[in-house]
């Protein structure tokens, strides 16, 4: 599951024991400018069986930067909630998860452009 082609509900549930129980715009997660940066998005997944969750990504610890003046949007995070606790996880992560627990990934946002006019 990327965010370059991003992948399907349908298909995300037919091919992995998972459900999708939230797919939704990251509000206010673009960077301030003249033409704000493009807002990320929030996945919230529940597992149906016990799985190895693998995180491959990038923006959790650098911010993406704006051009010309324009501010960083937010950096991404996720984390990882079962029964007895929530873990927060790393950029590039391995966690098992057990049938019920739920990660949730907000990918971040883009970096503005140019100063807002005064």
């Amino acid at each position: 599951m990327t965010n370059t082609r991003i992948t399907d509900p349908e298909i995300l549930e037919l091919r992995y024991p998972v459900r999708l129980e939230r797919f939704e715009i990251r509000k206010n997660s673009g960077g301030e400018g003249k033409w704000q940066g493009g807002n990320g998005v929030v996945r919230e997944i529940t597992f149906k069986e016990k799985v190895e969750v693998n995180i491959l990504s990038q923006h959790r610890i650098e911010k993406p930067y704006g051009l010309r003046g324009g501010s960083s949007g937010k950096a991404g995070k996720q984390k990882l909630i079962n029964q007895k606790k929530i873990i927060q996880l790393k950029g590039m992560d391995s966690v098992v998860a057990e049938k019920g627990d739920r990660i949730i990934i907000e990918t971040p946002g883009g970096g503005g452009y140019k100063k807002k006019s005064s």
